[in-house]
């Protein structure tokens, strides 16, 4: 996981086979703007420690650095409905969980709040202690918690406590506070306040369905449903359908994990096929899928695939480590649960080696100008249609350095359509063009007119550096003990921004025959890819020379 993190951040590790967006070494290719061969941006992380003005400033600053990245929502706070038998509290989609301002912080007080260990300034909760938080998620007779305000909890509470470690405590809540144990118990109270506790279990198995991998999640949830389900018929029903909703979700993250693991083991290098019969490598993606369209309509079927997999918890967990202010053992120490984050970076990294694959395969110098023109197209494609991650992992392969030396096959290529693209992705100003880029297509999915303008598709490693810098720029408890939640407030926002994106669904027809290359074909190696670009190009100098050398017989002399 360590390293994992440092290639996605841009740290350097004496490892090889980092991420060709981070640590690239390519040569400028003739012709390329300096500014445009740049590496991601690295900064040093933030102190650990800040006061709220502090960390004021400092988002003031970010703002003008990253661009505004306020998700364009509906202000809609979330509104009650009358409980009764047959109806539940409703809540908003997530495009309507944050506002046009930054999100819905009007948490409406109770007359607990006000004294109960919160803080609040102008109605906006800042800051409480854990206890007092924990409280406020659980609900009551006459109170429901905004729909901002769970899944913000819900999201940073790990930071402080493993989930079911807070599921244990809500449980306790309920039960004791509500009576929901007693059999004599008022009947009318529990009717009251029985839906809008299973209203509250449905959000967080909805949100967050992978928490209930742990047994012990599951046990409880299964107690506090239990107890719920008995007082009457409706209850029953809507309890059967929470948890059969929420088993279909946990079988299909365990097909999808399996799904990863055979295609993981079936993608194996090309080497071999480079020695023993070189016509046959030239079989490559125009083969299968001549159309740059299609191939970029494709590309994005595997991008929302694989978004729709992520859960919004991995984006804290990868970062969890132990509170300096904190007493207690530092949480998912010793298992973070990121499998579906690592797996879509996996997935750039992919695409990246198979666009310089099939660029540096050929053995001809017309046929190679010919792919790297291929490409261009597709991601001109991918630009268009709002998947900035395709199009980031395609100029990222077509600048690492076994594609970029081929001086005399880009000389071949019209790149006028190529510059504009790198000059959308420039990374100066931390992607300012990219950002602007981003926000238009974020505007143009909340006014859609059809399933195609809804897709938004962030490139992903930027999306994550982002989460990773707020949350390293403020503290998570602030002197006095309390929770800094008004650190969390942001990072909901953007997750949340995230998770409206993440669930549209791929208008496009899906192509087995394509989809199957793409995610199977075999990839050259770095390695293996300078040999190839020796082999079509010969080495320009000394150091290309030995090089070219030593490939050959460390390579092809296992074959």
């Amino acid at each position: 996981m360590a390293k994992f993190l440092a290639k996605l951040l841009g740290c350097t590790l004496p490892s090889k086979g980092a991420s060709p967006m981070f640590e690239s070494k390519s040569h400028s290719r003739v012709g390329l703007k300096s500014s445009t061969k740049q590496k991601t941006a690295i900064f040093s992380p933030l102190a650990s420690e800040k006061s709220l003005s502090d960390c004021k400033k400092e988002q003031q600053w970010k703002a003008s650095m990253y661009g505004s990245m306020t998700p364009n929502s509906f202000t809609s706070p979330l509104i009650e409905k009358p409980v009764g038998k047959e109806s539940m509290p409703q809540t908003p989609p997530f495009s309507a969980m944050f506002d046009s301002s930054g999100y819905n912080r009007n948490l409406y007080q109770s007359a607990e709040d006000s004294c109960g260990g919160l803080y609040y300034h102008d109605n906006n909760l800042l800051s409480g202690s854990l206890e007092a938080l924990i409280q406020h998620l659980v609900p009551s007779v006459d109170y429901y918690p905004d729909r901002t305000y769970i899944f913000t909890f819900l999201l940073s509470s790990r930071l402080f406590m493993h989930p079911y470690e807070l599921m244990a405590k809500v449980c306790h809540l309920c039960v004791e506070h509500q009576r929901l144990s007693e059999p004599d118990g008022d009947k009318s109270q529990i009717r009251k306040i029985a839906p809008k506790i299973l209203q509250l279990l449905t959000e967080w198995t909805e949100t967050f369905p992978y928490d209930f991998r742990d047994e012990r999640m599951m046990r409880n949830l299964k107690d506090l449903a239990h107890q719920i389900a008995s007082g009457e018929e409706t209850y029953r029903k809507n309890v059967q359908q929470m948890m059969q909703c929420l088993i279909r979700k946990l079988a299909a993250l365990s097909q999808y994990e399996e799904i990863l693991a055979k295609i993981s083991s079936t993608s194996t290098d090309r080497l071999t096929v480079l020695k023993a019969k070189p016509q046959s490598i030239q079989r490559g993606v125009l083969t299968i899928c001549s159309d740059p369209y299609t191939l970029a309509q494709q590309l994005t079927h595997i991008e929302l695939e694989r978004l729709n997999y992520i859960g919004p918890e991995e984006f804290v967990q990868a970062f969890v480590q132990k509170d300096p202010l904190d007493n207690d053992k530092s949480c998912y120490s010793e298992r973070k649960k990121t499998r579906s984050l690592e797996a879509y970076v996996e997935w750039f990294n992919r695409l990246s080696y198979l666009v310089a694959t099939e660029i540096c395969m050929p053995v001809k110098k017309k046929h190679r100008a010919r792919m790297i023109e291929y490409f261009i197209d597709v991601a001109r494609e991918c630009f268009n249609i709002g998947n900035f991650n395709s199009l980031m992992a395609i100029i990222s392969g077509m600048n690492m350095s076994p594609v970029s030396r081929l001086k005399k096959t880009w000389a071949k290529v019209k790149t006028a359509k190529f510059d504009v693209l790198e000059h959308q992705m420039d990374p100066s100003s931390n992607f300012y063009n990219y950002r602007t880029a981003l926000r238009g297509a974020a505007q143009r999915s909340l006014t859609a007119h059809s399933s195609r303008e809804k897709i938004v598709i962030p490139f992903f490693s930027l999306l994550i550096k982002d989460i990773y810098f707020l949350n390293e720029g403020c503290a998570n408890r602030l002197p006095n003990g309390h929770v800094n939640f008004e650190k969390f407030w942001e990072l909901a926002k953007q997750v949340s921004e995230f998770m409206t994106w993440k669930q549209v669904e791929c208008p496009f027809e899906r192509d087995r025959k394509i989809l199957q290359y793409l995610l199977t074909v075999p990839v050259f190696s770095e390695d293996a890819l300078y040999l190839a670009s020796y082999e079509s190009e010969g080495p320009e100098n000394h150091i290309e020379k030995d090089r070219w050398k030593s490939l050959r017989s460390s390579l092809l002399g296992r074959v």
